[in-house]
């Protein structure tokens, strides 16, 4: 069960960053709408961020870059802070993109994130799938 659990995480979070990541590539407006306009360049760190998810996705897939992966997936994590206060600060609705009650972007920030970090500081940590 164990071993089941490892790979089930580990090959979850691959797919996650790698699907997440072409989707900004598919709906790019959804993204840059989530992007704080006291950034420049919105369509740069969108495609960015998307080769990054890519990346770090395959990377988590694959064991020799694993670590390095998931370690990166953790940093980048902390980068998206600024746009989910953004999300807040905004009410919580993009208009023509993501919109959900304010209490819920603050579950997005305060819990739903910590538990993404959590996760890439997780996978960052197996050094096999045998036990």
């Amino acid at each position: 069960m164990k071993k089941f659990l490892k790979k089930l995480l580990i090959y979850g979070m691959g797919y996650f960053y790698l699907f997440a990541g072409i989707n900004h590539f598919v709906t790019p407006d959804f993204y840059l709408a989530l992007i704080p306009p006291f950034f420049s360049k919105p369509e740069l760190i969108n495609i960015l961020s998307g080769i990054a998810e890519i990346l770090l996705g395959l990377g988590v897939l694959y064991f020799p870059t694993r670590r390095r992966a998931a370690w990166g997936i953790f940093v980048m994590l902390i980068c998206f802070i600024p746009s989910h206060v953004y999300f807040i600060q905004v009410g919580s609705c993009i208009e023509g993109g993501l919109c959900v009650p304010e209490w819920l972007g603050w579950i997005r920030l305060l819990l739903f994130h910590p538990i993404l970090l959590y996760w890439a500081f997780w996978v960052s940590k197996i050094d096999s799938l045998e036990n």
